[in-house]
């Protein structure tokens, strides 16, 4: 049997609308098999990563994180923030009172060029990281959706330290993605980027131009 044949035949072995509970026996076996970042040098090893991917990286306590964002609007000059009020991290920042947040909190059609013309920025949550690649996985949802970090020009994001594995597939078993997928998932290593005019390199061609990681650590001492 080809490799072809084999990959066909265990798709058509799936019942329609399900999705294997489990990667292949190989391939998990292959993972196991690898050397693992220890868990302590997770977060320093995503760091570099994604700032060698011209992502911006600010490590904070995580009960300073909105005063950070409030330094970073001030420094970037961001006069218009989107963000998702119904999130736990949205209903901070509306506590904080911070100035120029706009709501993402209806459907797109009534606004779009609002959202296209007239914001300078947005900020999201994220599932986890992957400190491999210097990755950032984004999980659109209702309350959060993927227009917020793809359409502004500057993606503020939030990583909590805790939430980052070594590999891409420690990510899709730790987190059981199996389970069920959004539309789509986002994996993010920097701002938007492209070189296909003339192979010079661009920023910001298919997505925001700026990523600042906003990377949620230990509690500030006492």
């Amino acid at each position: 049997m080809s490799a072809r044949d084999n990959i066909l035949g265990k798709l058509r072995a799936v019942i329609p609308g399900q999705i294997p509970v489990a990667p292949d026996e190989a391939i998990s076996t292959h993972y196991a098999s690898l050397p693992r970042t220890a868990k302590a040098s997770l977060a320093q090893e995503f760091s570099e990563k994604i700032t060698a991917w011209h992502a911006e990286v600010h490590a904070v306590p995580r009960d300073q994180w909105v005063d950070k964002v409030k330094a970073v609007l001030a420094e970037k000059q961001i006069n218009t923030l989107l963000y998702a009020p119904a999130t736990a991290h949205g209903k901070a920042l509306t506590h904080a009172g911070i100035n120029g947040l706009l709501a993402y909190d209806q459907p797109i059609e009534g606004w779009k060029q609002e959202l296209f013309e007239g914001v300078d920025a947005a900020i999201t949550g994220t599932r986890g990281a992957i400190a491999e690649t210097g990755t950032m996985i984004v999980w659109p949802d209702a309350d959060e959706p993927r227009l917020m970090s793809l359409v502004p020009p500057i993606h503020i994001a939030l990583v909590d330290a805790d939430t980052i594995v070594p590999t891409l597939y420690d990510a899709i078993t730790g987190q059981n993605w199996s389970a069920g997928l959004p539309t789509n998932a986002l994996l993010i290593t920097g701002p938007s980027k492209t070189a296909d005019i003339q192979q010079t390199l661009a920023y910001g061609a298919h997505g925001p131009k700026e990523l600042i990681v906003i990377l949620l650590t230990g509690e500030a001492a006492q």
